[in-house]
C-alpha cells in the first residue's frame, strides 16, 4: 500500500496514513511523534509535528517510505 501523506504547513505537521484498519489507540514516542494503531497492533498512521525543525525517523514504522515522503515536501530528516 502506498503512503497517503497529509502535510499542513500552517500547523507544521504531517500525518502519514499507513493502513485502513480502524483506529484503536496511539502511542507518543515524544512530543513531536505519535504512532496510531489498530486493535491488532498494526501501525495505521504516524503523526509528526514541528516538522520544519526536521524529523527523527528512529522507531517509526516504514521509516524508509516516510523518508521519501519528507523529501517530497522538502522536510529534512534528522540523523
Amino acid at each position: 500500500m502506498a503512503l497517503n501523506v497529509k502535510y499542513d504547513r500552517d500547523a507544521d505537521a504531517l500525518y502519514v496514513h499507513l493502513g485502513d484498519k480502524p483506529y484503536s489507540h496511539g502511542q507518543d514516542l515524544d512530543d513531536e511523534r505519535r504512532i496510531d494503531y489498530a486493535a491488532d497492533g498494526t501501525p495505521i498512521g504516524v503523526e509528526l509535528t514541528c516538522v520544519s525543525l526536521g524529523v527523527d525517523l528512529t522507531d517509526l514504522p516504514r521509516a524508509d517510505e516516510i523518508s521519501g515522503a519528507l523529501r517530497q515536501h522538502d522536510i529534512r530528516e534528522l540523523a
